[in-house]
């Protein structure tokens, strides 16, 4: 890990993608976890409606960076279009700051900040592109590090809300402070970004056309598998919803509670993170993606019976263990099925991020209606079973 450590502090370009991850990461931390319970417990959104509100920011996110990834694997556009996506952040923040309301709340939630998300996937296109020279392993391996660098916020900035909440500080603070967040991003984005000019990686510009783009990136073979892989991610979507809400209607845990268990279980998901490197050198890529997938499923199963007892928080360790081992690895698959091309790679991390929120929409959907938030989880828990199944199944025999 230290060698690979040492490459990215010696790359001018890794690190302005590291520096980019980790504000981005500090944004996501903190709004991700508690959008749900301000939209439902503060703006006093329905359960059905927010479920709309979801779907609608996941079709916007995913079809903002399916056209950011074809349009810069066709032109020079990799710095306009990450600049441009920082300042839709910049907007989202400070509408709901500023607008205070359920309305400015749905727009930047069901229209800014997801189309500032295609900004994730092209971070990591550019981490693709500076590493594309080292052995596939090496590859891996800084590609962990860079995952990691946008939990290490989640471990450090949830506890600090908590606490804050604890204290008395109201929800909505949250969007001030990622505002400032967000501005530090559009700044290190305008003062560090290449210009595509002089952009030190080399790349070879696609010659497809839009829809020649769509049809390859939908072509069987990698779309089962993005779906599935996007099926395994479910869990992380369906706990980053249910967890705040299971909290406060099993227990009467608050705010500062689901503040910490986020906070513990990325430290573990950090840890486990940085060694995974190590595990590729005994264990398959997809191997250790599915151990990790079904301890997730473990976790969201026995989050329902536990949350009402002292042992939730032996929950944080099959949370973070399980998490790192996907994540750190998943989007190094995605990118391989789409060869060197960096952008058609960024836009099938969106296109499992489509599968995965509205395969989670639809479970929280189903759950909420039959019976309540404890059967979301157990519904995700079968399905990330379900899916490492099919994704071992179908890719028998490879070394992947």
């Amino acid at each position: 890990m230290i060698r690979h450590l040492r490459l990215i502090a010696a790359d001018p370009t890794l690190r302005l993608v590291v520096g980019a991850v980790l504000l981005f990461g500090i944004h996501a931390a903190s709004v991700a976890i508690y959008q749900s319970l301000i939209a439902i417990s503060v703006f006093g959104i329905s359960d059905r409606f927010y479920s709309f509100v979801l779907l609608i920011a996941l079709f916007v996110s995913v079809g903002t960076s399916v056209g950011v990834g074809i349009v810069t694997d066709q032109r020079p556009s990799r710095r306009a279009m990450a600049f441009t996506a920082s300042a839709l952040m910049v907007a989202g923040s400070t509408l709901v700051w500023v607008g205070n309301s359920p309305v400015y709340f749905v727009i930047a939630h069901m229209l800014l900040l997801p189309a500032s998300g295609s900004l994730f996937g092209q971070l990591f296109a550019v981490a693709r592109l500076a590493s594309a020279p080292l052995a596939p392993q090496e590859r891996d391996a800084i590609l962990t590090i860079v995952r990691a660098t946008f939990a290490v916020p989640f471990m450090i900035v949830l506890p600090l809300w908590g606490m804050a909440f604890d204290g008395g500080l109201s929800l909505l603070t949250i969007y001030p402070v990622v505002l400032l967040v967000s501005l530090s991003l559009l700044a290190l984005i305008w003062r560090s970004w290449p210009a595509d000019s002089a952009a030190p990686w080399t790349e070879q510009k696609s010659d497809l056309g839009f829809r020649a783009s769509i049809g390859e990136m939908i072509a069987p073979p990698v779309l089962i598998r993005v779906m599935l892989m996007g099926a395994i991610h479910s869990g992380s979507a369906i706990s980053g919803v249910v967890v705040g809400l299971i909290f406060n209607e099993g227990s009467g845990r608050g705010a500062g509670d689901v503040g910490l268990f986020f906070g513990l279980f990325v430290a573990v998901e950090v840890v486990v993170t940085l060694s995974v490197g190590q595990l590729l050198r005994v264990m398959p890529r997809l191997w250790i993606i599915a151990s990790g997938a079904g301890i997730y499923a473990v976790f969201l199963g026995l989050l329902p019976i536990l949350t009402p007892t002292p042992w939730v928080w032996a929950l944080v360790f099959p949370a973070g263990a399980g998490g790192a081992m996907v994540y750190a690895l998943a989007i190094g698959y995605l990118q391989d099925l789409m060869g060197r091309r960096a952008g058609a790679g960024a836009s099938l991390i969106a296109l499992q991020r489509l599968s995965s929120d509205s395969l989670s929409a639809l479970i929280f959907a189903i759950g909420t209606w039959i019976s309540g938030y404890g059967l979301v989880s157990i519904l995700g828990a079968a399905t990330l079973f379900a899916s490492v199944a099919a994704i071992l199944w179908l890719d028998r025999g490879r070394e992947t």
